[in-house]
């Protein structure tokens, strides 16, 4: 989607979608510290809810796989043995010895908790229009009677220079941009190792992936998880699949909000292992590999006594990029699974829907 297609779609939205009264959740949850509720937008239905669907004892057990990025990068192959598992078998992994340094990483999540500890006042000069992607308040809200996620977002267009919204990067902490900008450059150089990575897992030559690319698209999203009274009745992020072809997330030590869904049904919470970062495969990927790696529906769980907060970098091909199964990835007799299609018209098509499942993917489905 161009510059001009994006403020299009904004001042339509901004037109014609009614979302209704969508409370600050920080403001709520202060409101609310001595409620045993929660206002009934939130109230998901039953089988939506945190607690349904609790996983056995042996699920419970189960780890995400870590992958060692520095033993990558060295040609290790049971490495890249691994890395290949993960994305099949998973479509998540964790990785340490990233690249990434440690102080940006620390530096990065300082500012955006700070950001979310600023006065409403302050953080409400960063809106987010209804219907919109940018800014600060709830993204992928289309109605006025749609379940409400316990979330406060901060979201914003990195590169290339066109999809940025300037008025909406903070300028209060006084580093954030700065800051960011560091972080980006850091999380986009992992990007394009892993992508080196994965196509060497499938059998192609390292730079298939990213020579198709054209100038990638980077977008990043801060999600903050404020205490709920009321944790098993909420969700912090509905569950969905991810647009990208690779995203990155950190996420804080505070407790495992971070869940995988497992096949028959399970949620694996994905433990934070100090230093990792954690990556998954995104609808793009799975499009590109004829449905070999595929693109995991996760969620957000909230607490009834710690916050939480994640960056999350979601990383894809550029938008006049025409997408479809690599000719190399569809075996003799094997049939395509998915369409060829338009890279900015599926980004379009994602960013104006709910979070539903993998429900968006069933755009690019023959």
């Amino acid at each position: 989607m161009d510059s001009g297609a994006a403020a299009v779609c904004a001042e339509k939205a901004s037109e014609i979608i009614k979302i209704g009264q969508v409370d600050d959740v920080q403001e709520l949850q202060r409101r609310l510290c001595s409620a045993t509720t929660v206002p009934e937008r939130y109230i998901r239905d039953g089988d939506d809810r945190p607690d349904h669907a609790i996983v056995d004892d042996e699920r419970a057990q189960e780890q995400i796989p870590v992958i060692d990025v520095g033993e990558l990068q060295r040609g290790g192959e049971d490495e890249l043995d691994k890395l290949r598992l993960a994305c099949e078998q998973w479509g998540f992994f964790q990785v340490v010895n990233h690249g990434v340094e440690e102080e940006t990483m620390e530096e990065m999540e300082k500012a955006a908790r700070e950001f979310f500890m600023l006065p409403l006042e302050e953080k409400e000069k960063y809106p987010m229009e209804p219907g919109g992607i940018q800014g600060y308040g709830h993204a992928f809200v289309f109605s006025d009677d749609q379940k409400l996620d316990w979330c406060n977002m901060l979201a914003l267009g990195v590169e290339p220079a066109f999809i940025r919204r300037p008025n909406l990067w903070p300028t209060t902490p006084a580093n954030f941009s700065e800051t960011l900008e560091k972080y980006s450059v850091e999380i986009r150089e992992l990007c394009v190792r892993l992508l080196e990575h994965i196509a060497a897992a499938l059998g192609l030559a390292p730079a298939r992936l990213n020579g198709m690319f054209g100038e990638a698209v980077q977008a990043v999203r801060m999600n903050f998880y404020p205490p709920c009274p009321r944790p098993e009745l909420v969700l912090g992020l509905s569950p969905h699949s991810d647009g990208s072809a690779v995203t990155v997330l950190q996420q804080d030590a505070a407790f495992a909000g971070l869940q995988v869904l497992r096949g028959g049904g399970g949620w694996v919470a994905v433990q934070p292992v100090p230093g990792a970062l954690v990556v998954n495969v995104g609808d793009t990927l799975e499009v590109l590999t004829n449905g070999r790696y595929k693109s995991v529906e996760h969620r957000a769980v909230a607490s009834g006594e710690h916050d939480r907060m994640s960056v999350v970098t979601f990383y894809a091909p550029a938008y006049d990029v025409e997408l479809g199964p690599l000719p190399e990835l569809v075996a003799d007799g094997e049939p395509r699974r998915y369409r060829t299609y338009n890279h900015g018209e599926y980004s379009r098509h994602y960013v104006t829907s709910r979070l539903q499942g993998k429900k968006t993917l069933e755009f690019a489905k023959i």
